[in-house]
């Protein structure tokens, strides 16, 4: 990927005379905007009609970072535009807007660095994309442009999280929701809750704990700060402690997507620690279920019409996966006092094969459960090593004692957080205590190992060596028994055996109420979970691998809560909007030292902001901001109705345009991004919000467009435009010195990402536009060429020397004959049906072989002509629009006139041209009718003379005829 030394003329192709492309084009970017074209008329507005069809067409949105966007970003946004500009041309309101996703940690970290205020990078950064956004033509409508960082925007966002803190999850409330559909668990206002404890409902043993009463408690009788931690254990949005992923070195909380496989931060490439931390948290768990049902589930746009997510099949397999919903049983363990035989306490260890409970020869907690952090209440390990632990089982240094060693195991093993892979080697260590299998009395032993973690389940597991590999591979570490207690029905197994089969080896049925031999694996599960729940020790049970999400930050530059802390420690909303206070110091305090103490920018703030008023008491601010995913989990919703200053979104404008019908974006945001904006979109839901269940029907990914990246002997990479070739190698064109490629990704960092400003004032926005359609489905990456680019660029060129003449004349008139108008007819169907699939590529090459069948015309018949402009203008509107002015069809302009209609009866063609192959070798093409049978396809074939020329006196051993298409001659 080169840049040409000096740029083409605007003439370059002949006949193109008068194709000014850089005039032409700017001065329609300007038209659209002056006149507001792309505007999108609302329920409310004047001229709106209720009973025209919308179509709600979302990119998402782009961070504006300092370096801009690159040539291979607007790769979704032109397919956006284009979809936008066939729809309207459809007759559809099309609402396609923009905005900027401006809070967050790259952000503030670009000030910090060129010491500047977060503020002023946001504002010049989304002056600098806005302006590279509008060069590329897209038809978005600008008054609707939003930031998250505006106050205007973010108080609403706050506003959204005092209904998450206001709102529980009711699991039990069974619903029937305004569309007709049955749904079990709603999100209820808190309100609810308080009446039903104020009238009897009684507390739980875990209100009772987290209230610090004794069982039996009234809610009456509790204190206002012994309420209010109560309603913590239930609020969508509540605060807790945690062990989360802390960055010294950046000074604030990671999301585990935010750190990298190393245990180094994302951005910067900082260690991250794991540290006990207090965080504002949402309670996404609570609708796990309706977060996986809904993927497959039959829908309602809340317009009684019904639908499916159209979703590409890998992202909501991703989602399951995230979700990671696993059936089994939670069994409790007696853990034995150290250097005795008696029970001390319970743990508790969530399995999908309860039925291989027989076969469980040790446990193995997280490296940071409570069982083994010192500190922790349930701290159990012993003085010394127990007599029965061989030195195989203490570490890496058997000399340590039990304590210290369990303490270098814990730091070693926060240091690898990040990278407690499956294929790893599985270390652990014991903990000196050992635990009472329930079903069998055996004693195991307990050991801490990387290979669990606190994310799934309790943080524990029984070990299974005989039927999971990963327990297989730690018992043989260690030297643990391996007890098979499941065979395969047919065949034998060689180590490890986690399939279903038959239960063996567990005591005969009767002579233990756990007994299952014999039993196949699904009825044993059934005959188990049974029996652990009669005894008391173990019930069925449903896990996720989802974890509730971590909602605090440690930075400045983002959404600040509304909410301070009473006093007596607990919680009070404020009501928004709550501004970001103007700090002129907004570094958070950083250091090498994970342990140190954590001070968030906003405690520097004035005391007049950090301290609000709450009934005559004072009240300290919550001095964390929120995540960057806050702004972006409901910005579809703001666009509808982005200058409210009432409410979040007039619901008439929610209920004609909701759901959005296309959304593109990269795959990077399959997860996280989407799961977060569905649970914020499910909760809104059910507090009546909003009017459909799922914010978008149909998502798609588009594929990258990749670049070559060239570096010199240092492995300094080297601008592109420096780069020359010379009989195809690389060289540095101020150095002189040869250049190593490298295949791969298009960005700042590899110095290969060309401003799409630049690539367009040398070939032409239009032809940037289509060049980023063409190069393959819009599905798959692709690596950027300039010869690719040129080839559009020649394109459009044609397409002008089609339509005017050499004196600057349109070239309109003359007759339509049938072969055309039927080419014409088939064009249309093509790029129609390729539309509507987002097969872009396709409709180009369509339109080019139309195109090129016009070249041998003197003059385009007037028909022909506006068929062909209305074809082009979502590809290339510039000049689309141009020579609709040009030719007189109007001073409208054609963006919005209606899309042409084709006649399937005059789309087919009279006659086909059929190639011959002789031996797989095509030696002649003829024409026939596509009516024509087969038997006299086959005569015209071989009566072709140089059919006959190759054949000579062979006579055909087969003759193959697929009609309309080939001819196969076999000799």
């Amino acid at each position: 990927m080169t840049s040409t030394s000096s740029q083409p003329t605007e003439t370059e192709e002949p006949g193109a005379a008068g194709y000014a492309f850089r005039e032409i084009e700017a001065r329609w970017r300007q038209a659209w905007l002056d006149s507001k074209t792309f505007r999108t008329l609302s329920p409310g507005d004047d001229g709106f009609n209720p009973d025209q069809p919308k179509c709600y067409v979302l990119d998402m949105f782009p961070y504006p970072s300092g370096s801009g966007l690159h040539i291979g970003h607007p790769k979704g946004y032109i397919a956006t535009d284009i979809y936008s500009r066939f729809k309207r041309m459809q007759g559809f309101n099309v609402l396609h807007p923009m905005g900027f996703d401006s809070f967050g940690l790259p952000t503030e970290q670009y000030a910090r660095e060129h010491n500047i205020h977060p503020a002023v990078v946001t504002r010049e950064n989304i002056d600098n994309m806005r302006s590279q956004l509008q060069f590329l033509g897209l038809s978005y409508d600008w008054d609707r442009e939003i930031a998250t960082s505006h106050p205007d925007y973010y108080r609403w966002t706050q506003w959204i999280f005092l209904q998450l803190f206001h709102t529980w999850f009711d699991s039990e409330h069974e619903w029937v929701d305004k569309n007709g559909r049955r749904i079990q668990g709603k999100g209820r206002p808190i309100g609810d809750l308080i009446q039903a404890f104020s009238e009897g409902r009684p507390l739980t043993q875990g209100d009772s704990a987290a209230a610090s009463v004794g069982e039996g408690a009234r809610w009456e009788t509790l204190i206002e700060a012994q309420k209010q931690t109560v309603l913590n254990n239930y609020r969508l949005a509540y605060e807790k402690e945690v062990v989360v992923n802390w960055c010294p070195a950046l000074g604030t909380v990671l999301a585990n997507e935010e750190v990298t496989s190393e245990g180094k931060s994302e951005r910067g490439d900082h260690p991250v620690f794991k540290r006990p931390l207090r965080q504002w948290i949402m309670r996404i768990t609570d609708y796990a279920d309706r977060l996986l049902e809904d993927l497959h589930a039959e829908l309602d746009n809340g317009k009684r019409e019904s639908y499916r997510l159209e979703w590409p099949d890998a992202v909501k397999l991703m989602q399951q996966n995230w979700i990671g919903r696993s059936t089994g049983a939670e069994v409790l363990f007696d853990v034995l006092d150290p250097g005795s035989e008696q029970a001390g306490g319970q743990l508790s260890v969530f399995t999908t094969r309860p039925d291989t409970l027989f076969g469980a020869t040790f446990m193995v907690v997280a490296p940071e459960h409570p069982l083994v952090a010192e500190g922790s209440e349930s701290f159990l390990a012993p003085d010394a090593w127990p007599s029965e632990a061989p030195d195989s089982w203490k570490g890496e240094d058997p000399s340590l004692g039990i304590r210290e060693a369990l303490q270098a195991y814990r730091v070693e093993a926060e240091r690898n957080a990040q990278a407690r892979e499956k294929g790893k080697e599985k270390t652990g260590i014991f903990t000196g205590i050992f635990a009472r299998n329930p079903v069998n009395d055996a004693k195991v032993p307990i050991f801490a190992a990387d290979y669990v973690s606190m994310d799934y389940g309790s943080g524990a597991i029984m070990g299974v060596p005989a039927h999971d590999e990963r327990d297989f591979d730690f018992a043989k570490a260690h030297g643990l028994d391996v007890i098979t207690v499941v065979e395969p029905v047919d065949g034998e197994v060689d180590g490890c055996f986690s399939g279903a089969g038959v239960s063996v080896d567990s005591p005969a049925q009767g002579a233990n109420p756990f007994a299952i031999s014999g039993l196949p694996t699904e009825q044993a599960q059934k005959t188990i979970i049974l029996a652990l729940e009669a005894q008391g020790i173990g019930s069925a049970s449903v896990n996720y691998r989802l974890r509730d999400w971590i909602f605090s930050r440690q930075w400045y530059w983002g959404e600040p809560f509304p909410l301070a802390h009473h006093p007596e420690t607990y919680a009070i909303p404020v009501d928004p909007p709550v501004a970001l206070p103007d700090l002129e110091d907004f570094r958070p305090d950083t250091s090498d030292d994970p342990s140190a103490d954590i001070r968030p920018p906003l405690g520097r703030s004035p005391e007049s902001w950090r301290i609000v008023d709450v009934d005559g008491t004072g009240c300290l601010r919550e001095l964390n901001v929120m995540p960057q995913w806050a702004g972006s989990c409901w910005y579809y919703l703001r666009f509808m109705d982005p200058r409210n200053t009432e409410r979040f979104c007039e619901p008439e404008k929610e209920e004609f345009f909701g759901p959005v019908d296309l959304y593109i974006g990269g795959a990077e945001h399959a997860v996280l991004h989407l799961l977060y904006a569905r649970f914020w979109h499910k909760a809104l839901y059910d507090l009546g919000h909003v009017s459909t269940p799922e914010p978008f029907r149909k998502l798609f990914n588009q594929g990258m467009i990749t670049a070559d990246s060239f570096a010199d002997e240092r492995g300094v990479y080297v601008d592109i435009r420096k780069v020359e070739f010379k009989e195809g190698v690389p060289f540095d064109s101020d150095t002189g010195k040869q250049l190593e490629r490298f295949a791969g990704k298009m960005g700042k960092r590899y110095k290969n990402g060309l401003p799409p400003e630049e690539v367009g004032e040398e070939f032409g926005v239009d032809a940037l536009r289509l060049y980023e359609m063409y190069m393959g489905p819009l599905e798959a990456s692709a690596p950027w060429a300039m010869d690719g680019i040129r080839g559009m660029q020649r394109f459009l060129q044609r397409v002008w020397r089609n339509f005017v003449g050499s004196e600057g004349e349109m070239k309109l008139g003359g007759e339509l004959s049938s072969d055309i108008d039927s080419l014409r007819h088939r064009t249309v169907l093509r790029v129609t049906e390729d539309l509507e699939n987002l097969r872009f590529n396709t409709a180009i090459a369509a339109m080019i072989e139309l195109n090129n069948e016009l070249v041998a015309l003197e003059a385009l018949p007037q028909d022909l002509a506006k068929d062909f402009l209305k074809l082009l203008n979502p590809f290339a509107p510039h000049l689309a629009e141009e020579l609709w002015l040009k030719a007189g069809f109007g001073n409208a302009g054609v963006s919005y006139e209606p899309w042409p209609v084709a006649d399937a009866q005059r789309a087919k063609a009279e006659t086909v041209e059929i190639p011959v192959q002789i031996n797989g070798k095509v030696r002649a093409k003829f024409e026939a009718d596509v009516d024509a049978t087969k038997e006299a396809v086959e005569a015209l074939a071989l009566e072709q003379p140089n059919v006959q020329a190759h054949l000579g006196d062979k006579t055909p051993k087969k003759v193959i005829v697929v009609p309309n298409r080939l001819v196969n001659i076999v000799v």
